[in-house]
């Protein structure tokens, strides 16, 4: 039976800029435990004062702003080897939420957000993190919230399409990336109605072999499926 593939990772990771704009990394990336299912960009300019009488061009004040927009999941009920010690998903929300958090400058002065590098393939967009929205759910007996999705906003004071040169593990190529946290099968389930429950009907059979499941008509229930690999 062919091994599951292993799933490039979109990360995040802290930047500062130079004078010049010369992007210098910081630290250590910080990849996301479930790739987002969508990227929604957006671009804007600012007008100068009212509009232009007759067919006067538009004028606009500086070169224009882009936002990043997307969503990430964060699962500590089936956890991933390098998580399996974490009971409480806010220990790996807060490396996130850490991107927004406002650093003191070197004077000690000022606060300032720090710059962040959001890398996902080919995919890359440097800016700063506007907004965090974190939902928590799925608790634990004893309250501790197991699941968590974050809505995600990141902005940068130009117009710009930025390529990424981050490569498949291992191999040096992308490959196919993972969308959504891990469904836990439960009783009278298969993995048809798994795949199908999660957009991924037409490709069951894809996620039984990720999942190195046999007999598709009866996983184990309890066991934990990983349904974006499909």
């Amino acid at each position: 039976m062919a091994a599951p593939k292993k799933l490039l990772k979109a990360q995040l990771q802290e930047i500062t800029w130079s004078q010049n704009q010369h992007v210098t990394l910081i630290g250590q990336p910080v990849p996301v435990q479930f790739n987002p299912e969508s990227l929604k960009v957006s671009f804007s300019n600012q007008k100068a004062g009212d509009d232009q009488r007759g067919g006067a061009a538009t004028q606009y004040v500086g070169q224009g702003t882009t936002k990043l927009s997307f969503d990430l999941w964060f699962d500590v009920s089936a956890p991933e080897p390098e998580n399996q010690s974490e009971t409480d998903v806010r220990q790996l929300t807060k490396k996130v939420v850490y991107f927004i958090t406002p650093k003191k400058t070197a004077n000690g002065k000022k606060f300032i957000s720090p710059g962040v590098r959001f890398e996902w393939g080919t995919f890359r967009f440097d800016g700063t993190m506007e907004s965090v929205n974190e939902t928590l759910e799925h608790f634990s007996e004893e309250g501790r919230p197991l699941r968590a999705q974050l809505s995600l906003a990141l902005s940068q004071q130009e117009i710009e399409f930025q390529f990424g040169t981050q490569v498949g593990p291992g191999q040096g190529t992308t490959e196919t990336p993972g969308t959504r946290p891990m469904h836990t099968a439960s009783q009278g389930e298969t993995v048809q109605s798994i795949a199908a429950d999660n957009g991924h009907g037409e490709a069951w059979q894809g996620t039984a072999l990720s999942n190195g499941i046999e007999n598709p008509r009866h996983p184990e229930t309890g066991q934990p499926l990983n349904v974006g690999s499909a």
